[in-house]
């Protein structure tokens, strides 16, 4: 595994029918894959779960912002 510290990694992922690409360091990647492991969903399907939240947020930040304050607050408990 990759050191917590290396440069975010660009990947392109499918949301509603639509690609675009998101750049994560590889911990959060990591933590992501698990999390759909763990809810036994692909990660695209994982993905737009938190981009639709994401949206229904007042002020929505970018789409890698979101994920990792959704794994952050999903760590917290």
């Amino acid at each position: 595994m990759a050191t917590p510290y290396s440069f975010p990694v660009k990947r392109s992922i499918t949301i509603a029918g639509h690609p675009t690409s998101v750049s994560l360091e590889p911990v959060f990647w990591s933590a992501l894959e698990e999390a759909a492991r763990e809810a036994k969903l692909p990660l695209s399907a994982l993905v737009a779960r938190i981009d639709a939240e994401r949206i229904a947020a007042p002020d929505p930040s970018n789409l890698a912002s979101a994920i990792r304050v959704w794994l952050f607050q999903r760590a917290r408990g």
